[in-house]
């Protein structure tokens, strides 16, 4: 978990984290950049994905962000490269294809979708 170095989080904040097996890092002294990358990245999952689910429990927290995290690295097109994936990665075609050989691949109950094209 990143967090920053206000005073309302204290040593007894920081253990409750580490006994679920997390580790805290705090930004760096004077360095707000930081903390605006850790705030993006929370707005984009919760907006992209959080916000428009249920989640039901901690195993289901897990499973859901592990899966966004991936699609997240491997396939979301990000502006700042280009609209390359920070993995580069090539997505795994889905089973059956669309129109004109494109491939649509379901993540998440059909929360977000992957498309690739078709192998000639």
């Amino acid at each position: 978990m990143i967090r920053d170095r206000d005073s309302k989080y204290t040593l007894s904040f920081d253990r409750v984290f580490g006994s679920e097996g997390t580790e805290v890092i705090q930004t760096p002294i004077r360095a707000p950049r930081p903390n605006t990358f850790a705030e993006r990245w929370v707005q984009t999952v919760r907006t992209e994905c959080l916000d428009w689910m249920l989640i039901l429990n901690r195993r289901h927290l897990e499973r859901v962000l592990s899966t966004y995290v991936d699609h997240y690295n491997r396939s979301r097109p990000h502006r700042g490269l280009a609209l390359a994936s920070p993995l580069g990665a090539p997505p795994v075609p889905a089973p059956c294809a669309g129109p004109e050989g494109i491939h649509r691949r379901d993540l998440l109950g059909g929360l977000i979708h992957e498309y690739s094209r078709a192998a000639a």
